[in-house]
Formats: C-alpha cells, structure tokens, sequence
C-alpha cells in the first residue's frame, strides 16, 4: 500500500491547471540534468506509476522525459517521503523475534523488520518502522523528543503527515558545526513538518570546549527552558551510536579518531543521547561527559514511553547498553540484531 501526505488528485497538483493532463507540456522542460526538483513534477509520475501502474517507460514518452529521469525521480521521491511505501500484515519469523526480545529484556513492545541485503543501510528500513510506530502512537496534543541521526532521519520521512494536532517536537541534542544532510535540526523540522507540529529546539553545540562553557550554556534561559521540557514529553524516540569501526559519528567527523579510541579505552560501546554507555549501561568516566549538552539519564528515565530505533549488528552492544540502562520500552531493530541480542 502506497502512503501519500496528504490527499491525493487535485489536492497534490500545486501548480498548473489541476488536470494531469493539461499540465504535461509544463513539465517537458525539467528533462534538463541540472533542472532544479519540482514537487508536482514528482507527484504526478509517482502518481503514474504506482497508482495507475504505468511502466516507466511509459511515464517517460507520456511526459517527454528520458526512462532514466523518471527513474531518478521515483528514487528521490523515496527518500524525501513523497511516497510511503507500508507492508501490511505481520512477518511470522520477525513476530517470533519480538516475542523472544520482550520476555528476555523485560520490554513493553518490539518491532523487527527483516534486515537488508548486504551492503544496504538498515538504517532506512529501522527508521521507516519508527517513523509508522510514532505515527500510530503519538496521541493528540503529545509531545515528542527525538535525538538524531540516520534511524532518525528516516523515521522522519516516514511518518504519516497530521495536521492540528497541537503535537510538539523537542530535540534533545545540540547541533553541529558542519555536518551532511543528516544533522539534528533538519531532523527535528522534519519531524515537525510532518505532525505539523511545534518544535524547540537545543541552541548550543552538541559538544562544547569546555566544561566550563557547557555550564554557562545549560544555565541560559533558552538552552535551560528546552531541557527542561524532558519532564514534560510523552515519548521519546531515541537512537543509538555505535563506537564501532562503522560509527556514523566518526565518518562524519562528530567525533574525532583521538576521542573514538579514547572512548573506547574508557569502556564505551555507544553513545545513547549524548551519555556514552559501557556494555552494563553505566556512563563512562570520560572528560567528553563534562562536555555534552543534553537531558540528564534520570530525566530521561522518566519519559513515560521511551523508543529505541537501532539495528545492525554493529550496534548490538550499543543497544543493550540502552536496555541495561533502563532508557527503552519499546525496540524496533532488525532481524539480525535481534538475533545477536538473544544470543
């Protein structure tokens, strides 16, 4: 089943006269490779071809564009959310996988969605089952706290798209001085543009130079007021970061080599929203500790749901580290993590 944000037919068409047909001539010009994206030109082919289930060659005579421009542009259209694609009905050995996880880890719920091919990231396909969870679960009026990352980004565009709600969004980090397109701030606006909701937002750095300037930054008003929105969420979807040879975080350089094997050397196997973790759920002695902005584990503890999206098996450890802490609830992972947690 194809999700669409929002209604379909006229209600997708910004632009042009709201008939499909009318409007092809308009479009002929984006053939062009550096042509910039347009929304209602992606509309209308995901419209062609998973709703009328034309071929894309098709699409691509019927529009005048190249099969490989149509192509790219369902691609994209993934990616950015345009379209949800959602399976239904249950995958038997997966059900067996939750049921095994929640009686060996005292968990209230959990989802495992089968685990890629190799060389795929899982992280797009954990992210889509947290992204369909927070959209079930999120009640009116609810607010919301999320870290960031790819599991995040990816439940981002995957959640199913409200309006008036009175939702809010809490980022529960500080953000970063240079980062790709998956960064803490665009996480949290996705989010927020997807409930339609308010989101605040962490102004200071994720990690500051000193202990002494991260205590100045926690006791400003702005940085003080977000923070202390932790006792009032009503979930919190968190993700975990792996110190691994595959972290995220060292390839995008929010960590430096120096600090990875020093957080290693201190016992670390994860960094759960901001507290670096060894494998019993402690947070490490580490000066790094002192300089992380973000809630406190004891705050957190208290949000009364609390959602962990990790999967891979590299992030294993990590993710019993958050169970141990007592920080998840609920865990949505994959089939092969979840078979190496039960080992």
């Amino acid at each position: 089943m194809v999700r669409w944000p929002g209604r379909p037919n006229r209600a997708v068409l910004p632009r042009g006269t709201g008939d499909l047909e009318d409007d092809v001539g308009q479009v002929t010009a984006l053939e062009l490779g550096d042509a910039p994206y347009d929304a209602a030109l992606a509309v209308r082919i995901c419209w062609y071809y998973f709703k009328e289930g034309q071929t894309q060659d098709a699409i691509a005579q019927r529009l005048g564009l190249t099969r490989k421009r149509v192509n790219r542009i369902l691609s994209d259209a993934r990616e950015t959310g345009i379209v949800q694609i959602t399976i239904t009905g249950p995958v038997a050995p997966c059900v067996a996988l939750e049921s095994r996880l929640i009686a060996r880890f005292g968990l209230r719920e959990a989802v495992v969605v089968p685990s890629p091919a190799e060389g795929m990231d899982v992280r797009g396909i954990v992210g889509a089952a947290a992204g369909r969870f927070v959209s079930e679960r999120l009640a009116p009026a609810a607010a919301l706290g999320i870290t960031w990352g790819g599991t995040i980004h990816a439940a981002g565009q995957n959640l199913a798209r409200r309006t008036g709600q009175n939702n809010t969004v809490v980022l529960l980090c500080g953000g970063l001085a240079e980062s790709t397109t998956i960064n803490p701030y665009d996480n949290a606006a996705s989010f927020a543009r997807a409930l339609d909701a308010t989101c605040y937002y962490v102004t200071a750095p994720m990690h500051t130079e000193t202990r002494e300037l991260r205590d100045a930054l926690v006791r400003s008003d702005p940085v003080r007021r977000v923070l202390a929105m932790v006792e009032r969420l009503d979930l919190v979807l968190l993700s975990a970061i792996d110190l691994t040879s595959h972290s995220k975080a060292l390839e995008y350089g929010v960590i430096t080599p120096e600090l990875w094997r020093s957080l290693r050397e201190a016992g670390a196997v994860g960094d759960i929203c901001g507290h670096y973790l060894d494998a019993a759920g402690r947070p490490v002695d580490h000066p790094i500790a002192d300089r992380t902005v973000g809630p406190d584990l004891d705050a957190l503890r208290m949000v009364p749901q609390r959602v962990l999206a990790a999967g891979g098996r590299h992030k294993v450890a990590a993710i019993r580290a958050a169970i141990e802490a007592g920080l998840v609830h609920v865990l949505i992972t994959d089939e092969a993590a979840a078979h190496d947690l039960l080992r």
